[in-house]
């Protein structure tokens, strides 16, 4: 990122504003599969993304019925550490639960 450069023009010294752009957001995905229980996708929702249970409820009927659902939105490196977390939870309690990101 460049510092600003002042400028003169007619005894006004001006500044010119460096562009700063937010970094691109990544969803963290639920996948459905046949195996893991809906109570452990509930209590994933609400332990590692921070959920009300009635949201987690409702994004787990999401991904139950739709296939996919949209645990969260979070910078790169956020949404891959939960994405590693969810996952050794779920080894952990024998869950083949497939947890992806991809950009927003």
């Amino acid at each position: 990122m460049s510092t600003p450069t002042p400028t003169r023009d007619d005894q006004v010294i001006t500044r010119e504003k460096a562009k700063v752009e937010r970094p691109r957001r990544w969803k963290v995905l639920l996948h459905n599969d046949d195996y893991t229980t809906m109570d452990f996708v509930v209590h994933v929702l609400v332990t590692h993304f921070e959920k009300a249970p009635a949201e987690a409820m409702h994004i787990m009927l999401q991904v139950h019925h739709k296939g996919l659902g949209v645990a969260g939105l979070y910078a790169r490196d956020v949404a891959e550490t939960k994405v590693a977390d969810v996952l050794a939870d779920a080894r952990h309690n024998d869950m083949p639960l497939l947890v992806t990101t991809e950009p927003q």
